[in-house]
Parts: structure tokens; sequence; C-alpha cells
């Protein structure tokens, strides 16, 4: 299998390149817009065919696949509950989607936002911005719900096999990959005891608004939809 992650400096995002072989087909999970180039250049030296591209969850104006699906015409792929344009096949909970014999699972894992899936493969998990490496992804932004996100790790993520690694979204402090046990047993965050303890863990916290984000999140709370975001930017 090849195998490649790539990280964004601007955003510290993760993309991920899968494919099983060299002159085979690629799926690229959570690409970065201001990285297209990269990709491209990385999918042409592999003698690759990008047939698919993936975000595990609404990334606002820093998705690339509007951009990658226009330059290849590769396959678009979200979670069912996603609103995000460009997206020309929408994954049920327990979907499976792939390329040349490698699968993955969606598994449907809210809570940062309302459309975060996690994708489950034999030996690893893409889980996005739900579980992070020492951390969990913020629940404040819109659509971000503490209680789901707590149902979310606890009853599916920690569920998965110990061993399985943990290939996040984002991470700021340089490290690359985990695994649940190593998670189970040291993530700050998942030392709670209940749903109510984790809302209250992650209403404590005082997270700044993300760099990319030009407008003005913390005055417009609007939970209903990420197309709240889109509207704010028109006003």
């Amino acid at each position: 299998m090849l195998f490649r992650q790539l990280v964004d400096p601007e955003s510290s995002s993760f993309t991920y390149l899968i494919a099983a072989r060299s002159g085979g087909n690629a799926l690229i999970i959570d690409p970065v817009v201001s990285q297209v180039d990269l990709y491209l250049r990385l999918v042409a030296a592999l003698d690759l065919t990008l047939v698919a591209v993936l975000d595990t969850h609404g990334h606002g104006d820093v998705s690339a696949l509007c951009e990658l699906n226009a330059r290849t015409g590769c396959e678009t792929l979200m979670g069912e509950h996603s609103s995000a344009d460009c997206v020309s096949r929408k994954l049920r909970d327990g979907e499976r989607v792939g390329v040349d014999g490698i699968e993955l699972t969606a598994l449907y894992t809210p809570g940062h936002t309302v459309d975060s899936y996690s994708f489950v493969g034999d030996d690893r998990v893409f889980t996005g911005d739900t579980l992070l490496i020492r951390g969990t992804g913020r629940t404040d932004l819109p659509t971000g719900d503490a209680r789901a996100q707590y149902q979310s790790l606890f009853g599916r993520l920690l569920k998965l096999p110990g061993r399985m690694l943990v290939y996040p979204g984002h991470d700021y402090h340089g490290r690359c990959v985990s695994s649940i046990d190593e998670e189970k047993a040291h993530n700050p965050r998942l030392r709670v005891r209940s749903a109510e303890e984790y809302e209250a863990l992650m209403e404590r916290l005082r997270v700044p608004d993300p760099r990319l984000m030009d407008i003005p999140l913390r005055e417009h709370r609007d939970k209903s939809s990420w197309s709240a975001l889109a509207a704010l930017k028109s006003s």
C-alpha cells in the first residue's frame, strides 16, 4: 500500500493519500486548497490516477474538494449530513469507500460539527477533528455539540481495537500519529466520567478562532448549519 501523510503549515492540517500500488488509483482525505499543486505533483510522481477525494467534515474555505474535482474530474465524497458544495456522493454511516481493494468504512462521529465522520481501515482510523492526539476537536463552532462528541468518542471511536492507529485532521505540536490505546491512556480530554463532565470541560476551554476564518465566529453563533458562514461573509 502507498500511504502519504502531508501537512499544510498554515492551518496545521493533515492530508492523506492512499493507493494500493504505483500505477493504480488514489484517494485523498482532507485536501487543503493551498496545497493542490503539491498533491497533483505527488500523484503524477507515483504514477497514480486520482479517482476520489474525501472530507471528514466541512472545512469552510480550506477544503480542496471543488478545486480537485475541477482539475481532475475525481469523485468528491462526504458524509450524508454535509451541506457542502461539490459533493458528488454522500456516504451513510457504515458505508464503505475505497480504491483498488483498500476499503474504509464511514463512521458517523458528530460533535466538532454535525457533519463529522471518521473513516476506519484495517489498521488505522482517520478521525478528522473528532479525536486528536492528546486532545479532541473544539465544539464551539457552528453545529458543534460537546455531548454529541462525547458519544462519538466513548460510544464509537474508543471502542475500536486498541492497536488501531489514529490519524487526525490536525496537530499543532509536531505529532503525526497515535493509537486508540495511547489516547485512552494519555489524552487528558478523555479523563471524564460522563457527557455532562465532558460538556463542562469543553465549555471551560478558551480556544482562539481559526486563523483562516475571516469572519467573527464568536459574535455569530448560528448553530443551525455551516451555511451560516457563507451568509455572514456576504453580509
